[in-house]
C-alpha cells in the first residue's frame, strides 16, 4: 500500500470517528494515532531520542 493510499485510509477513518462520536472523540483518536506512530518510529530506531531531546533544548549536534 503507497503512503498516499495509507493516509487517505486513515483520514477517511478518522472523518467516520468525527461523525460519528464528535469533536473531542476525534481529537482524541488523532493524538493516540500520533503518540502510537512516534513510539513505532522510536522502536524501531528512525526516531533517537537523544538528539530530538538536545535540538528541542536547542543544542547543535556534531554530525
Amino acid at each position: 500500500m503507497s503512503t498516499a493510499k495509507f493516509g487517505a485510509l486513515i483520514g477517511g477513518g478518522l472523518a467516520v470517528v468525527w461523525a460519528a462520536f464528535g469533536f473531542w472523540v476525534f481529537v482524541g483518536v488523532a493524538a493516540a494515532s500520533l503518540v502510537g506512530y512516534l513510539v513505532a518510529r522510536v522502536a524501531s530506531g528512525e526516531i533517537d531520542l537523544g538528539r530530538l531531546a538536545d535540538a528541542l533544548r536547542g543544542r547543535r549536534s556534531s554530525s
